[in-house]
């Protein structure tokens, strides 16, 4: 037995041990800090010896936690040979034995060929047992595929059970009311068909955002049964195909029809019925599924009798350069598309107004608080899927649709979700106030004046309100306009406006440039003049996504004067006329700018009747 192993055998007599166990008690009274000759004295060797131990083992070279190991183990083994031992000693047993097996893990990590394992158990012990499999990126099982499938059947509403039904059908164009889940089913819908079928699934919209919206969608359904889908575009598995068969993608496209090019799948077509460059998109998009196990299918609410689209929902496109004969007759009223119907020209349509949808079970809004919100022509629209004649509008619908823009992409100075969306650069905003007699809403705009002469205005925010007193109004308006460095702010002074405006215009309200516009024939013609100028130049930009931005403009309509002598511009402000208030907060910006465009902009004006 070892010196280290017995310390009582530093008591016995030193020549009846080993020449090696003499050697190790050498070592350890060296490292305890003992001289050669001492040492030699106490084990009874030759000095001369003790120096070549010494000298051979190279004890100065040893590292201090091997010293320090030795040294705590010494102590450790004296004290566990003592036959009465106190509280103390046992605590101090515990102390020593954990010192040293944490000081032995440490030499074997920094010996050759040490490892994480040598210093935590855990990591050591973390490869012994059954590993569970890695889950493949981007997979389903069979159980997860079932399950996904079970939880989207059980949710459908009988119209979107109806879209399920035609799933199979090579082209379908919805016309839908807003707000009743469409974007929602149909991402769902085509996350089901990749994994089961194994299909291609291509997103369009106005913008790229938007496109976004359905891949949001689709990895929040994925994580109903466990499964986190990255990529973009996303590539995905299941265990209902084939081993290697290749994976579905899922592209999300804004409405470039550079970036749509050179791919194929079923593509599905949001708000299609909103987008610019309509006729060209659709062709690249209908190349996307020239295949015919490929599907197509439309989905949007309804613009303008004036949008390239409306022909190819009429079926009046298809009619062009055919002979009379060939000719075919649509139906596409309400009451023929209620239900859905395969059309003469092979496209299954179908008409969803928000009360089919509450008829098929539909309860997620309140239908007469709706009527009461929107006035009756913008109700029809809106949610009764009937489409606007803008020839009596004082803008032109395709005049408005190619003022859209992908802001996400395109301005790179823009960034909506940060503390200070434009920096501190200047911005000029204006207000349409509610009134609460008539009971219209308020807008609250924000733009990017132009950069240089004869610039673009943008639309960085836009805000719609109702319900709210002229206090809570201005409140409002202070904590949206804190974001920016404003240096105008238009408001309509007329009515609850008078109020919005002496709160604002006070300087602890901390907005610089708020200006008074009380409206007069000669006010509302000037506004409406401008505007029309920036529209029909493209001085006007906006994300696609801002739809109310064009139908605020829409709903603008010349009217006469009830003396019959003038003519004036109606709309927005309650009633049966619509509302513009959108437009009109758009409005008092842009006249703050000179008719010609050319001059300095103003830091502030002021329009009295």
């Amino acid at each position: 037995m070892s010196i280290l192993a017995n310390p009582l055998a530093l008591h016995a007599d030193p020549l009846t041990l080993p020449v090696e166990d003499r050697r190790r008690a050498a070592r350890s009274l060296y490292w305890r800090g003992w001289e050669v000759s001492q040492i030699a004295e106490e084990l009874q060797v030759a000095r001369t010896t003790v120096q070549s131990w010494k000298d051979r083992s190279k004890w100065d070279d040893a590292p201090s936690i091997r010293r320090l190991e030795d040294c705590l183990e010494a102590r450790w083994m004296v004290l566990i040979a003592k036959d009465k031992k106190t509280p103390g000693d046992f605590k101090e047993i515990d102390l020593l034995g954990r010192q040293v097996a944490a000081l032995a893990k440490v030499r074997r990590y920094e010996e050759p060929g040490g490892h994480e394992g040598d210093l935590n158990d855990k990591v050591a012990n973390r490869n012994r047992g059954e590993r569970k499999p890695k889950a493949k990126p981007n997979h389903f099982t069979a159980e997860q595929a079932a399950e996904l499938k079970e939880i989207f059947l059980k949710q459908l509403f009988g119209y979107q059970e109806t879209w399920w039904a035609n799933l199979s059908r090579r082209t379908r164009m919805i016309l839908k009311s807003r707000q009743i889940g469409a974007t929602y089913y149909f991402a769902f819908e085509a996350l089901i068909d990749a994994i089961e079928s194994g299909r291609n699934q291509i997103f369009l919209s106005a913008s790229k955002a938007q496109a976004h919206q359905f891949r949001n969608y689709i990895i929040g359904f994925a994580k109903l049964v466990g499964v986190d889908l990255k990529g973009d575009p996303m590539l995905i598995t299941s265990a209902l195909r084939p081993e290697g068969e290749a994976a579905a993608e899922l592209h999300f496209l804004g409405t470039n029809f550079r970036t749509a090019q050179g791919r194929s799948g079923n593509f599905y077509f949001d708000e299609f019925f909103w987008v610019h460059g309509f006729e060209e998109l659709s062709k690249v998009a209908s190349g996307m599924a020239t295949h015919k196990h490929w599907r197509k299918t439309y989905f949007s609410t309804p613009s303008t009798v004036a949008h390239p689209a409306y022909p190819y929902w009429t079926g009046e496109r298809r009619n062009r350069k055919r002979k009379k004969e060939d000719r075919i007759e649509i139906d596409v009223s309400h009451a023929a598309l209620r239900d859905g119907r395969l059309c003469e020209d092979a496209v299954w349509r179908q008409i969803v107004t928000v009360q089919d949808a509450i008829d098929k079970g539909f309860d997620l809004v309140d239908l007469d608080e709706l009527q009461d919100e929107y006035a009756e022509d913008e109700f029809a629209n809106l949610f009764g899927c009937v489409f606007v004649d803008d020839s009596l509008s004082a803008f032109r619908f395709n005049d408005l649709i190619r003022l859209g823009c992908d802001s996400l992409v395109e301005w790179e100075d823009f960034d909506p979700e940060a503390a200070r969306p434009y920096g501190y650069r200047p911005v000029w905003a204006g207000y349409d106030p509610q009134n609460s007699e008539e009971g219209d809403n308020a807008a609250l705009v924000i733009m990017a004046p132009p950069l240089e002469s004869g610039g673009k205005f943008r639309i960085l925010e836009k805000h719609q309100l109702r319900g709210l007193d002229f206090q809570e109004q201005a409140e409002f308006i202070r904590n949206v306009l804190s974001r920016y460095n404003v240096t105008y702010l238009g408001i309509d002074a007329t009515g609850v406006g008078a109020g919005v405006y002496q709160l604002l215009a006070k300087p602890e309200s901390g907005i610089r440039g708020v200006t008074k516009i009380e409206y007069s024939l000669e006010v509302k013609a000037a506004m409406v003049m401008k505007a029309q100028n920036v529209v029909r130049r493209q001085r006007l930009a906006f994300d696609h996504s801002l739809l109310d931005v064009v139908s605020s403009f829409i709903s603008i309509k010349k009217t006469v004067t009830t003396s019959g002598r003038n003519v004036t511009f109606k709309a927005g402000r309650g009633g049966d006329d619509g509302h513009a208030d959108v437009a009109w907060a758009a409005m008092h910006i842009l006249i703050n700018e000179p008719l010609d465009g050319k001059e300095k902009p103003k830091g502030s004006m002021e329009i009295i009747e």
